[in-house]
């Protein structure tokens, strides 16, 4: 695998990722298209005696219904079968769909119209699944959240170009012929784009098909279910696709009956959120470091509660006195207010949705990936119908005005993200981790290399302050278990994290020897899980900023189970806050804020050599690296 460096344009440009990513774009924008030219057609009054709106709901029906009937059989093929070659039959067969629906279109022949948006829907279930399992058979774990903000930002522009194809290619007023060419050109260009999918092998090609589909159903959930922290992801993506959903629906009744706006307003709004939301996906980028950052979602979260509920008292400042075009929307007090609450409830929906995706792919077992994406389609598809459920009910039953709608939208996120997190509390942990590796320091790495990317491994490092292993967890990629002193495993607040961190307290052989004994084996059993496991060999905090000797722990460890040993310094720390520079630590107000801090990683050390007072030399030599 191809894991060389580089940015979001880089990426586009390798034939392992470009190619895909735009048969992905060309996708979701011809289904838009076609969508959007049948609503145009309906809505031209060609069919007698169902309403409008009865034949709208009805599309947007038959074409999430397959994701019900056959999300389990689109999991188990994508998982059996080449995902390239599937893609290309799939887009193949778009293009055939797409070729029947010209004549449907050149006929005005809604009802047959109808057939083939079912049809398309079923393509769209059979390709959700490849579209993110086939992402890791052809990215490194470190280009995972690269490869998931671009596709987030290819589906969401292509979402928003095609809600506007109707202006843009004036479907309205125009011949069928241009609708025709429209759909079935670029269905041809999403083939042509497929073929140059590099292969991506079977996952598992013993799979047996299994046709009882609500039985299978009920076994991929099963699958989505068997690591926690990926079906509270799986959980977190459909409640974001609910919101999403709800959203977008209301947002033309929302400018036709409470902001009086044209249509053009209805655009800039629904490009404003579509916008932020890839906006947000391109920050996320940038912010997690290229890793698989799962801090970036409960900021995500406490995004999207706040400028959901500032929606909802940005209305009162509008007065409307008559219908208003983009200027005039914008003239009035709350116009930019609500441009920015929509701008931003698309950011961190970016911010949520990513490492969202990303840590399902990187945490799944390979062989399930492609049947755990179905069944994130399934509930995607699920909670798109509560939202609307919701959406009749709370204001259609219960007489809730729009904005009304959008501040319990936001209350119910905090709820939703409140039992997420309280379940894994790994998320807010990482956010905790992120926010001190962003604000009170700014940390450089060097050598991270050094650290291999799978089996089992023993990190040792200088110990400087009550936060390394923060500040350590939030360099690393890889999840680490910190071997700690005790009375600092002990502390208020950082307790909490530390046991949600699976750190392993040790304490001295004479003062606690069932606790000393303990820590080895437990180092032991996550060594033999192929865990990384980081020391602190001095067995304390340094009280002079030097580095103390080294115990003969590490060789005790080494010598019960012989793994590489990697060696890693930390300088910078000693001043903080949190060391104990000037008097114990936490006693005083915090000098400095955002202090470089340097973290340079060593060559790995073999077994056979693993010597306490050697490993000291190499700490002391990479702390005196420039």
């Amino acid at each position: 695998m191809n894991t060389e460096k580089g940015g979001l344009l880089s990426l586009l440009a390798a034939r392992r990722f470009g190619p895909f990513f735009v048969t992905q774009f060309l996708g979701a924008f011809n289904d838009n298209v076609f969508r959007q030219a049948l609503i145009l057609l309906i809505a031209s009054g060609v069919v007698a005696g169902l309403s409008v709106n009865t034949l709208n709901n009805v599309a947007l029906a038959l074409f999430i219904l397959p994701f019900f009937l056959f999300s389990a059989l689109a999991g188990q093929v994508a998982d059996k079968y080449d995902k390239a070659s599937l893609v290309r039959k799939i887009k193949l067969a778009e293009v055939i769909i797409m070729s029947v629906a010209a004549a449907g279109f050149f006929f005005n022949a809604v009802y047959f119209l109808l057939a083939v948006l079912f049809c398309m829907g079923l393509q769209s279930t059979f390709f959700g699944p490849i579209k993110y399992s086939i992402i890791p058979q052809h990215l490194s774990d470190r280009e995972l959240v690269s490869g998931n903000a671009l596709v987030e930002m290819g589906t969401f522009l292509a979402i928003l170009l095609g809600s506007v194809s109707g202006v843009l290619l004036k479907m309205d007023a125009a011949s069928p012929e241009v609708v025709s060419l429209a759909v079935v050109g670029i269905a041809v260009l999403g083939y042509l784009a497929a073929r140059a999918i590099p292969s991506a092998p079977a996952a598992d090609s013993s799979v047996k098909l299994n046709w009882n589909l609500w039985k299978e159903t009920w076994h991929i959930v099963g699958y989505a279910r068997e690591v926690k922290s990926v079906w509270m992801c799986v959980l977190g993506i459909s409640w974001f696709w609910f919101l999403g959903a709800a959203y977008t629906t209301q947002l033309k009744v929302y400018v036709d009956h409470y902001l009086l706006g044209t249509d053009g307003v209805y655009a800039l709004l629904l490009s404003t959120f579509s916008v932020g939301i890839g906006l947000g996906s391109f920050l996320c980028e940038k912010l997690s470091g290229k890793r698989v950052e799962l801090g970036l979602v409960p900021l995500g979260s406490i995004g999207l509660s706040v400028f959901g509920i500032d929606l909802f008292f940005s209305y009162a400042g509008l007065q409307g006195t008559g219908q208003v075009d983009i200027i005039g929307f914008l003239q009035q007090a709350g116009g930019y207010r609500i441009l920015v609450d929509l701008l931003g409830i698309g950011v961190f929906g970016g911010f949520y949705i990513v490492p969202l995706f990303a840590f399902i792919q990187h945490r799944s077992d390979p062989r399930h990936l492609s049947r755990i994406i179905a069944a994130n389609n399934i509930l995607n598809a699920l909670l798109m119908v509560g939202s609307a459920v919701a959406g009749i009910v709370l204001i259609g039953m219960l007489d809730l005005t729009v904005p009304q709608f959008f501040l319990v939208l936001a209350l119910a996120n905090v709820l939703v993200a409140s039992y997420i997190y309280s379940v894994v509390p790994e998320f807010l942990i990482r956010l905790l981790v992120w926010m001190l590796t962003h604000t009170m320091y700014r940390v450089k790495h060097s050598g991270m290399d050094n650290i291999p990317d799978d089996g089992p491994c023993v990190l040792v490092c200088n110990h400087v302050s009550y936060v390394d292993a923060l500040l350590l967890a939030g360099a690393i990629r890889r999840p680490v278990r910190f071997v700690m002193f005790k009375p600092i495993y002990d502390m208020p607040v950082l307790n909490y994290i530390f046991r949600t961190g699976k750190t392993i307290p040790i304490d001295s052989k004479s003062r606690n020897p069932d606790i000393y004994q303990r820590a080895f084996v437990r180092i032991r059993e996550e060594l033999d899980a192929g865990e990384v496991v980081c020391i602190f060999p001095e067995g304390k905090l340094t009280q002079d900023g030097e580095v103390d000797e080294f115990r003969n722990g590490i060789e005790k460890i080494i010598a019960d189970r012989p793994v590489p040993v990697i060696p890693m310094a930390l300088s910078g720390l000693w001043g903080s806050f949190f060391s104990h520079k000037g008097g114990p630590a936490l006693t005083r107000l915090p000098r400095r804020f955002w202090s470089r801090v340097k973290l340079a990683v060593g060559e790995p050390v073999a077994p056979q050599q693993v010597e306490a007072a050697d490993l000291r030399q190499r700490v002391l030599a990479l702390r005196e690296r420039p």
